[in-house]
């Protein structure tokens, strides 16, 4: 089995450095860059706008991997494409139409995902499955970091991943929330080839990173 795809999410990054940080979690050995949008009204936290994310861009030339917890979410696809986002994901909540915002969001060029609450079943996939490109699992309420996972989202998990088997297609399956060594290996168990990770990777400081992103990615070896 391939080690998974790490996605540090700098929602735990050092604010006051975040061009260092993100040179340093790239240095270290992640995958990609998980941006968390959040506009306080959608969840109840505020963070950073397409102009960070643009900021951001000339740091690294790993994907930046960008959720956006928005709404209505139509209204920032084509600023955060601008900005330099390789992938953008929504939650079906968070518009009236989300099969047209994943239209939108192909339609810039950028790879669309799909996130699901944990409330949210895997059934809302039903109708969206064969569109997008990946699949974001919230193993936390959203809105903070540090939070607890939520191993009710494990089954999701597999359930999704028999979903996408089914396509055939090339989907990604992430995690997000509360995701350390232990629930990392758990999630890939479950099916899962990326997971997103924020205090657990950027826990000790710039020194600790690479270890840190090992621990994720676990036995497996090197990421494919």
């Amino acid at each position: 089995m391939a080690a998974p795809l790490i996605s540090p999410s700098i929602l735990s990054a050092d604010f006051a450095r975040l061009g260092e940080e993100v040179r340093a979690i790239d240095e270290a050995g992640c995958d990609w860059i998980h941006v968390d949008v959040m506009d306080g009204h959608y969840v109840p936290n505020l963070t950073i706008g397409p102009g960070v994310v643009k900021a951001l861009r000339p740091h690294t030339a790993k994907p930046f991997d960008v959720h956006l917890m928005v709404s209505p979410v139509d209204n920032w696809l084509e600023a955060f494409a601008e900005a330099g986002a390789d992938i953008i994901t929504v939650h079906p909540e968070a518009g009236p139409h989300v099969h047209r915002t994943v239209q939108a969001i192909k339609g810039l060029g950028k790879k669309a995902g799909i996130s699901l609450n944990p409330a949210t079943p895997a059934k809302m996939l039903d109708y969206l499955i064969d569109d997008i490109d990946l699949v974001l699992v919230m193993s936390v309420n959203p809105g903070f970091g540090g939070q607890s996972f939520i191993s009710s989202q494990l089954r999701k998990i597999e359930a999704v991943r028999k979903m996408i088997d089914k396509t055939g297609r090339a989907i990604h399956l992430e995690v997000d929330g509360g995701v350390d060594p232990t629930t990392a290996r758990q999630c890939v168990d479950a099916g899962a080839d990326v997971l997103v990770a924020g205090s657990a990777t950027f826990k000790g400081g710039p020194g600790c990173y690479a270890a840190n992103i090992a621990a994720l990615k676990g036995p497996e070896g090197v990421s494919a």
